[in-house]
């Protein structure tokens, strides 16, 4: 059975492309969804995996409406190659029944391995010459002058025993989350 997939980012794009072209490749039964790929939670493609059976096709109009990350098309390809299910991608002429569409995905799979292995190391080197040169990574220790002017000004009002925590947080414009931070801090630098 020849399944089609077809994923618009938003509700104002429109399938009709990819609709004609699985149609006219001979989709009997399509799985439409209006989600982004970046979301890992698509309910129709879950449809679409959970109802697959050995030598069915999943059709696709292009590679990027499957997933996002090389490394999620992966993900999925090997699944429909372990469950007997074949892939095709129409404009970007992969297709795993043949020996050249598979020679190509496992091309795409071999070069993004390549792609995390090269920045892992580049990350690596950059770390290693940076604390080389005495600096470290992460965000700076402590508050910026006027950040910390906030802090005492919180702790101050809190201390004081009339204002609770979201009171302070109201009359100083800050998330609540930040006042109980800023308060922490400075209680933690006094106590050092």
């Amino acid at each position: 059975m020849k399944i089609g997939y077809a994923r618009v980012s938003t509700s104002d794009q429109n399938y009709d492309l990819q609709l004609e072209a699985l149609e006219k490749y001979g989709c009997t039964h399509i799985y439409k969804e209006k989600i982004s790929g970046k979301s890992l939670d698509r309910p129709e493609l879950s449809k679409l995996l959970h109802h697959l059976r050995k030598g069915d096709e999943v059709i696709v109009w292009k590679l990027d409406r499957l997933g996002r990350s090389i490394k999620d098309l992966i993900e999925i390809v090997s699944l429909f190659e372990k469950n007997g299910v074949n892939f095709v991608s129409l404009n970007d002429n992969i297709d795993t029944t043949t020996a050249v569409g598979r020679f190509t995905f496992n091309l795409f799979a071999a070069l993004s391995q390549f792609e995390r292995e090269i920045i892992r190391e580049r990350t690596k080197a950059g770390l290693s010459a940076a604390k080389a040169r005495g600096r470290h990574g992460g965000r700076p220790k402590g508050l910026t002058p006027e950040k910390k002017e906030i802090a005492l000004t919180a702790c101050d009002l809190h201390n004081t025993g009339k204002y609770s925590v979201a009171e302070i947080s109201k009359r100083l414009k800050l998330p609540i989350a930040t006042c109980y931070r800023y308060i922490r801090y400075i209680r933690d630098a006094n106590t050092v």
